[in-house]
Protein backbone atom coordinates (compact mmCIF):
# COMPACT_ATOMS: atom_id res chain seq x y z
CA UNK A 1 0.00 0.00 0.00
CA UNK A 2 1.10 3.55 -0.94
CA UNK A 3 1.74 6.19 1.90
CA UNK A 4 -1.27 9.03 1.87
CA UNK A 5 1.72 11.50 0.61
CA UNK A 6 1.39 9.52 -3.03
CA UNK A 7 -2.34 10.93 -3.33
CA UNK A 8 -3.42 14.42 -3.75
CA UNK A 9 -5.85 15.79 -1.28
CA UNK A 10 -7.62 16.92 -3.90
CA UNK A 11 -8.40 16.42 -7.44
CA UNK A 12 -6.65 18.43 -10.22
CA UNK A 13 -8.92 21.27 -11.22
CA UNK A 14 -10.14 20.54 -14.84
CA UNK A 15 -9.02 23.71 -17.00
CA UNK A 16 -11.64 21.70 -20.08
CA UNK A 17 -11.65 23.72 -22.78
CA UNK A 18 -14.86 25.86 -23.65
CA UNK A 19 -15.60 24.89 -27.05
CA UNK A 20 -14.88 21.67 -28.75
CA UNK A 21 -14.30 21.50 -32.63
CA UNK A 22 -15.15 17.85 -33.75
CA UNK A 23 -13.76 17.26 -38.04
CA UNK A 24 -15.68 13.88 -38.64
CA UNK A 25 -15.45 11.62 -42.01
CA UNK A 26 -13.78 9.18 -43.55
CA UNK A 27 -11.51 10.55 -46.26
CA UNK A 28 -11.70 7.15 -47.77
CA UNK A 29 -14.51 7.99 -48.84
CA UNK A 30 -14.35 10.79 -51.54
CA UNK A 31 -16.13 14.06 -50.26
CA UNK A 32 -17.21 11.80 -46.67
CA UNK A 33 -14.13 13.31 -45.74
CA UNK A 34 -14.56 16.94 -45.48
CA UNK A 35 -14.76 17.67 -41.82
CA UNK A 36 -11.50 16.15 -41.78
CA UNK A 37 -10.45 18.67 -44.56
CA UNK A 38 -12.19 21.45 -42.93
CA UNK A 39 -10.15 20.34 -39.49
CA UNK A 40 -6.48 20.70 -40.96
CA UNK A 41 -7.26 23.62 -42.74
CA UNK A 42 -8.67 25.62 -39.55
CA UNK A 43 -5.61 23.77 -37.57
CA UNK A 44 -2.85 24.61 -40.83
CA UNK A 45 -4.26 28.03 -41.28
CA UNK A 46 -5.48 29.89 -37.93
CA UNK A 47 -4.37 30.29 -34.30
CA UNK A 48 -6.90 29.14 -32.70
CA UNK A 49 -6.71 29.90 -28.45
CA UNK A 50 -6.34 27.23 -25.85
CA UNK A 51 -10.27 27.29 -25.02
CA UNK A 52 -10.83 25.80 -28.14
CA UNK A 53 -10.06 21.93 -28.43
CA UNK A 54 -9.60 20.41 -32.07
CA UNK A 55 -10.28 16.86 -32.23
CA UNK A 56 -10.22 14.59 -35.07
CA UNK A 57 -13.29 12.21 -34.78
CA UNK A 58 -12.99 10.17 -38.17
CA UNK A 59 -15.41 7.34 -37.34
CA UNK A 60 -14.68 7.38 -33.36
CA UNK A 61 -18.65 7.08 -33.02
CA UNK A 62 -19.27 6.04 -29.48
CA UNK A 63 -15.80 7.18 -28.45
CA UNK A 64 -16.87 10.82 -28.80
CA UNK A 65 -19.23 11.10 -26.01
CA UNK A 66 -16.97 11.94 -23.00
CA UNK A 67 -15.47 14.62 -24.95
CA UNK A 68 -18.90 16.14 -26.22
CA UNK A 69 -20.55 15.55 -22.85
CA UNK A 70 -17.68 17.61 -21.60
CA UNK A 71 -17.67 20.74 -23.59
CA UNK A 72 -19.96 23.93 -23.41
CA UNK A 73 -20.39 24.62 -26.86
CA UNK A 74 -19.75 21.70 -29.94
CA UNK A 75 -19.18 22.87 -33.57
CA UNK A 76 -19.13 20.15 -35.72
CA UNK A 77 -17.23 19.68 -39.61
CA UNK A 78 -19.15 16.64 -41.79
CA UNK A 79 -20.50 15.81 -44.67
CA UNK A 80 -24.42 16.71 -44.46
CA UNK A 81 -26.85 15.83 -46.71
CA UNK A 82 -29.62 18.28 -47.18
CA UNK A 83 -30.87 17.50 -50.67
CA UNK A 84 -28.54 20.65 -52.27
CA UNK A 85 -26.38 20.67 -54.80
CA UNK A 86 -22.90 19.06 -54.31
CA UNK A 87 -20.39 21.94 -52.28
CA UNK A 88 -22.92 23.62 -51.27
CA UNK A 89 -22.16 24.85 -47.42
CA UNK A 90 -24.95 23.86 -44.75
CA UNK A 91 -25.35 25.33 -41.27
CA UNK A 92 -27.39 23.44 -38.61
CA UNK A 93 -28.38 24.36 -35.26
CA UNK A 94 -28.88 22.87 -32.05
CA UNK A 95 -32.38 21.54 -33.01
CA UNK A 96 -31.99 20.92 -36.38
CA UNK A 97 -29.42 18.42 -35.62
CA UNK A 98 -30.41 15.31 -36.57
CA UNK A 99 -30.40 12.98 -32.72
CA UNK A 100 -32.39 9.57 -32.75
CA UNK A 101 -31.73 6.12 -31.86
CA UNK A 102 -31.85 3.92 -35.13
CA UNK A 103 -32.23 -0.12 -34.92
CA UNK A 104 -28.69 -1.46 -35.47
CA UNK A 105 -27.99 -4.85 -37.57
CA UNK A 106 -24.45 -4.47 -35.75
CA UNK A 107 -23.93 -3.12 -32.14
CA UNK A 108 -20.84 -1.17 -34.26
CA UNK A 109 -22.82 1.04 -36.10
CA UNK A 110 -23.04 3.52 -33.62
CA UNK A 111 -22.98 6.90 -35.38
CA UNK A 112 -23.11 10.86 -34.82
CA UNK A 113 -27.08 10.96 -34.63
CA UNK A 114 -27.35 8.28 -31.90
CA UNK A 115 -23.69 9.65 -29.89
CA UNK A 116 -25.71 12.80 -29.59
CA UNK A 117 -29.21 11.17 -28.15
CA UNK A 118 -27.32 9.46 -25.95
CA UNK A 119 -26.01 12.99 -24.75
CA UNK A 120 -28.99 14.83 -24.58
CA UNK A 121 -30.71 11.70 -23.36
CA UNK A 122 -28.21 11.82 -19.42
CA UNK A 123 -28.72 15.91 -20.11
CA UNK A 124 -25.40 16.01 -21.07
CA UNK A 125 -25.48 17.44 -24.71
CA UNK A 126 -24.02 21.26 -24.52
CA UNK A 127 -26.70 24.16 -25.17
CA UNK A 128 -24.79 25.19 -28.12
CA UNK A 129 -24.37 22.83 -30.70
CA UNK A 130 -23.63 23.34 -34.39
CA UNK A 131 -22.76 21.46 -37.29
CA UNK A 132 -21.59 23.03 -40.32
CA UNK A 133 -20.34 21.17 -43.34
CA UNK A 134 -20.99 20.88 -47.33
CA UNK A 135 -23.17 18.66 -49.15
CA UNK A 136 -21.10 15.86 -50.74
CA UNK A 137 -21.51 15.05 -53.81
CA UNK A 138 -19.47 11.62 -53.88
CA UNK A 139 -19.42 9.08 -50.93
CA UNK A 140 -18.11 5.76 -52.75
CA UNK A 141 -14.54 4.30 -52.08
CA UNK A 142 -12.18 6.75 -53.38
CA UNK A 143 -9.32 9.04 -51.86
CA UNK A 144 -9.71 13.05 -51.94
CA UNK A 145 -13.02 15.35 -52.88
CA UNK A 146 -14.83 15.95 -55.62
CA UNK A 147 -13.81 19.21 -57.19
CA UNK A 148 -17.52 20.85 -56.35
CA UNK A 149 -16.48 19.85 -52.63
CA UNK A 150 -13.49 21.13 -52.80
CA UNK A 151 -14.80 24.81 -54.19
CA UNK A 152 -16.55 24.77 -51.22
CA UNK A 153 -14.08 23.59 -48.42
CA UNK A 154 -12.84 27.82 -47.51
CA UNK A 155 -16.33 28.84 -47.34
CA UNK A 156 -16.90 26.07 -44.61
CA UNK A 157 -13.95 26.91 -42.80
CA UNK A 158 -14.72 30.55 -42.91
CA UNK A 159 -18.03 29.75 -41.44
CA UNK A 160 -16.32 27.27 -38.71
CA UNK A 161 -14.08 30.65 -37.83
CA UNK A 162 -17.07 33.10 -37.78
CA UNK A 163 -19.38 31.38 -35.40
CA UNK A 164 -16.14 30.35 -33.04
CA UNK A 165 -15.55 34.53 -32.97
CA UNK A 166 -19.64 34.74 -32.19
CA UNK A 167 -18.63 32.50 -29.12
CA UNK A 168 -16.16 34.89 -28.10
CA UNK A 169 -12.96 32.97 -29.27
CA UNK A 170 -10.22 35.23 -30.72
CA UNK A 171 -8.51 33.45 -33.98
CA UNK A 172 -6.05 34.64 -35.96
CA UNK A 173 -4.88 33.75 -39.39
CA UNK A 174 -1.55 32.43 -39.49
CA UNK A 175 1.23 33.95 -41.08
CA UNK A 176 3.12 31.50 -42.30
CA UNK A 177 0.64 28.82 -42.61
CA UNK A 178 1.32 25.53 -42.68
CA UNK A 179 1.57 23.34 -46.15
CA UNK A 180 -1.93 22.51 -46.70
CA UNK A 181 -2.23 21.79 -50.72
CA UNK A 182 -4.29 24.93 -51.10
CA UNK A 183 -3.51 28.31 -50.37
CA UNK A 184 -5.15 29.36 -47.04
CA UNK A 185 -7.40 32.77 -47.12
CA UNK A 186 -9.50 34.76 -45.06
Amino acid sequence: MLPDSHFPSSPAPMDAPTTLVIGLGNPLMADDGVGLAALARLTGCWRVPPAVELLDGGTWGLRLLPCIETAERLLLLDAVEAGAEPGTLVVLEREAIPRLFAQKISPHQIDLREVLALAELRGRLPAEVVAIGIQPGQVTMAPGLTPAVEAGLEAMVLAAVSRLRDWGHQLAPLEAPAAMGAPCTS
